[in-house]
């Protein structure tokens, strides 16, 4: 759980020069030590757009932009994987539970993200995980809908 201002942080300590920009055909590019972010959204947009684009820089290598690849494809995958489990993980989706949350539009708003980029978290986490897995005293439910149960 980070905000777009942490990953601007961490993206710099991590010497990468991140701007905004009015990028017309995509919301976030990186190039080398440089990211770009659309300027015209909000920051929670900015945020999802800027922790893939840092998946990118922690599990890519090469212009994977045309996706033509199985390789591509699959890099593409692992960056998004790890923005996932930067922005929400499975303790994030617990914390949310905990802190009251029982509708995807609260638990993104808890987690500042946007309600799409958790969507498509939790398909991915679905695909990993099956229809629901379990940590400490904690069940996830990722199908019919999200759900948390804790377990006595």
């Amino acid at each position: 759980m980070f905000t777009y201002d942490e990953l601007l942080m961490e993206a710099d300590s991590n010497n990468l020069i991140t701007k905004e920009k009015p990028l017309r055909a995509n919301k976030g590019r990186i190039k080398g030590n440089r990211i770009a972010i659309k300027s015209d959204m909000t920051n929670t947009e900015k945020g999802c757009i800027l922790a893939e684009e840092l998946g990118h820089y922690h599990t890519t290598y090469g212009n994977i932009i045309c996706q033509s690849s199985v390789s591509d494809q699959k890099q593409e995958i692992r960056a998004r994987a790890w923005a996932y489990n930067k922005m929400i993980g499975i303790t994030g989706i617990i914390e949310a539970y905990k802190h009251g949350c029982r509708s995807m539009y609260e638990t993104a708003d808890f987690l500042d993200v946007t309600e799409l980029f958790l969507s498509e978290a939790l398909q991915y986490y679905k695909n990993k995980y099956g229809t629901y897995t379990t940590l400490d005293k904690f069940v996830i439910y990722f199908e019919p809908s999200l759900g948390v149960l804790e377990l006595i």
